[in-house]
């Protein structure tokens, strides 16, 4: 499935692992418990009615954690295409995004749903989609993800993409070929940073090239720098000493754990065109493994590292 916007889609096949979200054997979707929202939080409303359900009476709009995914996501994606719109309250392009999906999904039918995740209270969900900036928009059909974009689209576009999601929903999607890499992200997601790192090694150590257990491992060292970070605390640290490297660089682990990764690489991009030596080494390297996690393909990072270029030369 393609992207329709100009650039390319950003999901790549075999990065986002989800089966550590999904039983041995899935029950039978079942009715959307979620609360029905708009882009502001309120209930939805327009021609979905208030309660978010369209006319037919199927669901069209629903929040989703990490304690309902399993049976607002992944097993309703076994008959019904899930789109899946991560968001934050502080995000302005997702006060622009989020009606236009809201809408589409009501005048859907039932035919998909539209899961809304927000970031802030769901950062392991966050993570274990890769999602480096916000809005982040995942298709998941027969309980994988199959295509995904990042920024606003037009609504030209963006229903040109729902009709080739639809199409998908008519085509199994097979599990993932390497089990090893999926032990790796399920322990990964679980909080079990040693036993996460030990299986992406082992990847690597066989297929040295092998970019998603390069992310998977990159996302380990950053999970490990914010442990028992307070991110509220670690932002003012940094906004009070503009040029302490050490603050700087966990403010800018906190904001792409956030989903701020185009505000984090800048907040890095700046502070190398302020430093020398050894200082601005540090933080090329630490910039570099943020790059990591999203991957080469993820159109921030393209874009970051052209800007860290002109920074260095």
């Amino acid at each position: 499935m393609s992207d329709p916007r100009t650039t390319p889609s950003i999901f790549t096949r075999g990065a986002v692992d989800l089966s550590s979200l999904r039983s041995a054997a899935p029950a039978a979707p079942r009715p959307g418990t979620g609360a029905p929202t708009s882009a502001g939080g309120g209930p939805a409303a327009g021609p979905s009615g208030p309660s978010g359900a369209p006319a037919g009476g199927g669901v069209a709009v629903i929040d989703v954690t990490e304690a309902t995914f399993q049976s607002e996501v992944l097993e309703r994606s076994m008959t019904t295409p899930v789109v899946i719109d991560f968001w934050a309250e502080w995000c302005q392009p997702c006060k622009q995004l989020s009606p236009v999906l809201e809408k589409l999904a009501a005048e859907g039918g039932g035919a998909w749903v539209l899961a809304k995740v927000d970031v802030d209270s769901n950062q392991r969900l966050a993570q274990m989609f890769r999602v480096q900036s916000i809005p982040m928009v995942y298709a998941v059909v027969g309980g994988q993800p199959v295509d995904a974009f990042a920024g606003v689209v037009p609504e030209a576009q963006l229903r040109q993409w729902i009709g080739a999601v639809l199409k998908a929903g008519g085509v199994a999607v097979e599990a993932p070929e390497d089990p090893m890499l999926g032990a790796a992200d399920e322990a990964l997601m679980m909080g079990d940073l040693d036993a996460a790192e030990q299986a992406y090694r082992k990847i690597l150590n066989e297929s040295p090239a092998d970019a998603a257990a390069e992310a998977g491992l990159a996302q380990v060292a950053l999970a490990r720098r914010v442990q028992g970070v307070q991110p509220a605390a670690a932002l003012d640290a940094a906004r009070t000493a503009p040029d302490d490297v050490a603050a700087q660089l966990l403010a800018a682990d906190v904001e792409v754990l956030n989903g701020q990764a185009d505000q984090a690489y800048q907040r890095l991009i700046d502070l190398i065109r302020r430093s020398a030596g050894d200082d601005r080494e540090t933080i090329r390297k630490h910039l570099v493994s943020l790059f990591t996690v999203a991957g080469p393909d993820d159109p921030a990072v393209i874009k970051a590292r052209r800007a860290l270029a002109s920074a260095l030369f």
